[in-house]
């Protein structure tokens, strides 16, 4: 396949990167700023390009041509309710035009339903310092819900371990689960998974350690 990956230069975007070109798959990273990226270039059937994840046209250019889209853009020099709502819309419409029909998201455990069937940001006792990017990831997950697209938005089911490497695969959630940790190299193969052979369809989805 020939896929793009939107934020390729942070952890999750990175290990997706890494995934899907051990899986063979021939890799567009689209990034801010190439020249800081210079590990990704040296990887082979990896094409490194700027590109503005929150521009349509933008997305179009650089999407052109593939088959499937995975976004792990963030932008915390941003408010992340402009940031995610920006970045949802053009992928919409950006991946529409370029012909491409599926997009996987990198999602956030706190807006999605844990054990008590509400928001884990709304669940006593959990943290909510951050309470203003939760509000960002949840309305970019709103504007997703008003396109055509075909998406998946997958989250870990608590966080990610920042520190750990690969330690056994993942699985799906029923819930969220504030505790519950997995790698970015665990993570990542659920995203090309779920861009290779989509079993979710406008759908969110929690994902732990198996």
């Amino acid at each position: 396949m020939n896929i793009v990956i939107f934020g390729a230069g942070g952890r999750a975007g990175r290990q997706a990167v890494a995934e899907a070109r051990r899986r063979g798959h021939r890799v567009t990273a689209v990034v801010r700023d190439p020249g800081a990226h210079a590990g990704l270039a040296e990887l082979t059937g990896v094409r490194v390009v700027a590109g503005d994840v929150t521009d349509a046209a933008d997305v179009e250019r650089v999407a052109v041509g593939h088959d499937a889209a995975i976004s792990a853009a963030v932008d915390l020099t941003a408010r992340p309710g402009e940031f995610f709502t920006a970045a949802s819309r053009a992928l919409t419409a950006g991946l529409a035009e370029a012909g491409v029909g599926r997009l996987v998201v990198v999602g956030l455990a706190s807006i999605l339903p844990g054990a008590s069937g509400v928001p884990l940001m709304d669940e006593p006792g959990y943290p909510n310092e951050y309470r203003s990017f939760y509000l960002g990831h949840a309305a970019g997950l709103d504007e997703l819900r008003t396109g055509d697209l075909d998406w998946a938005y997958v989250a870990p089911a608590g966080d990610f371990d920042h520190e750990g490497g690969p330690v056994g695969g993942y699985r799906f959630a029923e819930h969220g689960d504030p505790g519950s940790r997995i790698t970015y190299a665990d993570f990542a193969p659920a995203l090309v998974d779920e861009a290779e052979a989509p079993s979710r369809h406008r759908e969110t989805v929690s994902v732990r350690k198996a």
